[in-house]
């Protein structure tokens, strides 16, 4: 039996981390932040969670612990992880045509967004840091097992 790998998604922290981002990622292999991190104690603290990998966003000052992309290669499937402003016109059609991997993480909206085409994911896990828009703030986690992928959604208390 092939091996089960849960990868936490989070995007657009801005600076602030959420305390229920613990248990929301909890259990989690590996945390891909798709930018706007907002400063490296963000990082630090998901850390303490799992291992954390991020990209820069458009509001992230250039910084080492920032990529520009991340490309991974996990349970068979390739993973590219990217903020998305870098591609102009967000759509997913230029997400894909762009990345030819498996499955596109994006932030850069602030909206939970989930398309399955052709094989492939694009998943933008919502915004999880200052509320914005009227949207609730959420994360995402990542299944890979036996060369398929789910995304599940976890909205996170928006007290703010």
């Amino acid at each position: 039996m092939a091996s089960e790998h849960l990868i936490g998604l989070i995007s657009d922290t801005h600076g602030l981390l959420r305390p229920d981002v613990h248990d929301a990622l909890k259990g989690v292999e590996l945390i891909l932040h798709a930018g706007d991190v907002g400063g490296e104690e963000i990082l630090h603290e998901l850390r303490t969670i799992a291992p954390t990998l991020a990209v820069g966003g458009n509001t992230d000052a250039p910084a080492p612990y920032l990529e520009s992309e991340i490309v991974r290669e996990i349970g068979g499937l390739t993973v590219h992880v990217s903020h998305g402003h870098e591609i102009g016109r967000l759509t997913p059609d230029r997400l894909l045509a762009r990345y030819p991997q498996d499955i596109v993480v994006y932030g850069h909206t602030h909206r939970q967004f989930l398309l399955e085409w052709e094989g492939r994911i694009v998943v933008n896990p919502g915004a999880a840091g200052q509320r914005r828009f009227d949207l609730a703030p959420s994360v995402a986690r990542l299944t890979i097992a036996d060369g398929a992928a789910r995304v599940d959604f976890a909205e996170l208390a928006a007290a703010d």
